[in-house]
């Protein structure tokens, strides 16, 4: 009896005092909003234990609030304040004297700062007072092609190291975004999967691919998956801010690497091919690109023909293609072979003599497609 006692005294004690969570400052914790005013941004944690957030930190740049009720946030615990506990996404860098940089380097709370200026090594940041140092491997995600591009921002850094009375202070921007990065793979895991369709924006182009914007995250998409037919220069095929849709081809979580493909969501023409295209029969084609065993021919986009250097019919020898033919160059060739297994068309040139040749063929009683009206007319001569 005196057991069951104790333990119903105990449940009662511990639902009274459900309220109070212990947080030490620094401490992350991730919390529900259950309210919204000009000011504040009020949280409910664990029990009945609420929390306070400056509403000013979930403003964008355009003044529009980021975040609504219903919705659950991480932050910082800061400190208690008239019994009210005080959290932070970050510490506004115009506030920050020695003591509170302090207090973010040991409870690791990210600080605001400005990129003053290119120093050797890296960046100077101007934090409050303070100046802090930012190495370039610290900042971004990606390799800085341009340095100087930085200059001027407003970032959000962890101190690294804080010595010497705030006269020496490491700071990394990089390690922020790998953690947003984080929580944006986790939001993605459980809705990508490969062939899954996606809508992005292209953020940056290089000369092997671009990198699209899914969900926050980047994901690249090879020159190789743009198109069916085969791109030269990609700056002609996309453009910054440009939105696509495209295919999930790869999802590598362990290495955080996604790869998509817009190639995949277009029809391919190797589909139509045995019935579209016949052995024998001629076509208008353009040359797509020349090597120096032959030129490739596009039929269609996404299909092209090899015509073998030997299938140039030239009474001279040539000793390369472009001697002949120039890529853009319209022509007309025939269909030697095909093997659609291997996605093989093997072309030549089909000449004015051949034509006239068909057509004489044609016209003639004697030959396999002769033609009745033809020898109709020939006999009214």
């Amino acid at each position: 009896m005196i057991n069951n006692q104790k333990s119903e005294f105990e449940t009662l004690l511990d639902s009274t005092f459900s309220g109070n969570v212990k947080l030490q400052p620094g401490e992350l914790v991730e919390a529900e909003i259950v309210a919204i005013s000009d000011d504040c941004i009020f949280l409910q944690l664990d029990g009945k234990s609420e929390g306070q957030l400056d509403t000013a930190e979930m403003i964008d740049k355009e003044g529009n609030l980021t975040v609504k009720e219903g919705e659950s946030i991480k932050a910082y615990f800061l400190s208690t304040k008239n019994g009210i506990k005080q959290f932070t996404t970050r510490i506004s860098g115009d506030k920050a004297d020695k003591t509170i940089l302090e207090n973010a380097y040991k409870s690791e709370i990210p600080i605001e700062g400005i990129v003053e200026k290119e120093i050797k090594g890296g960046y100077e940041i101007q934090i409050g007072e303070s100046r802090a140092f930012c190495p370039y491997s610290q900042i971004g995600l990606q390799r800085i092609d341009n340095p100087e591009d930085y200059i001027g921002k407003h970032l959000t850094f962890k101190i690294l190291e804080y010595s010497e009375n705030g006269r020496n202070i490491l700071v990394s921007n990089r390690i922020i975004l790998k953690e947003e990065q984080q929580d944006k793979i986790e939001v993605l895991k459980k809705s990508l999967h490969e062939d899954t369709v996606v809508k992005g924006t292209v953020k940056s182009i290089q000369s092997f691919g671009a990198f699209i914007d899914i969900g926050g995250f980047q994901a690249l998409l090879p020159i190789s998956e743009i198109s069916r037919s085969r791109v030269e220069d990609i700056n002609n095929a996309l453009t910054i801010g440009q939105e696509i849709e495209a295919m999930v081809l790869k999802l590598d979580w362990k290495n955080e690497r996604i790869s998509v493909s817009m190639k995949k969501l277009l029809t391919d023409p190797w589909d139509k091919v045995k019935s579209k295209y016949k052995i024998g029969s001629n076509y208008a084609g353009t040359i797509a690109r020349i090597t120096n065993f032959g030129a490739f021919v596009s039929l269609e986009p996404g299909l092209d023909g090899l015509i073998h250097i030997s299938d140039f019919g030239s009474e001279t020898r040539i000793n390369h293609p472009k001697e002949v033919v120039k890529t853009g160059q319209s022509v007309r060739v025939e269909i030697k072979d095909m093997d659609i297994e291997k996605k093989r068309i093997s072309l030549k040139f089909f000449t004015e003599s051949q034509l006239d040749e068909n057509l004489k063929q044609y016209m003639e009683p004697e030959s396999d497609t002769y033609n009745p009206f033809a020898n109709l007319l020939k006999g009214k001569k």
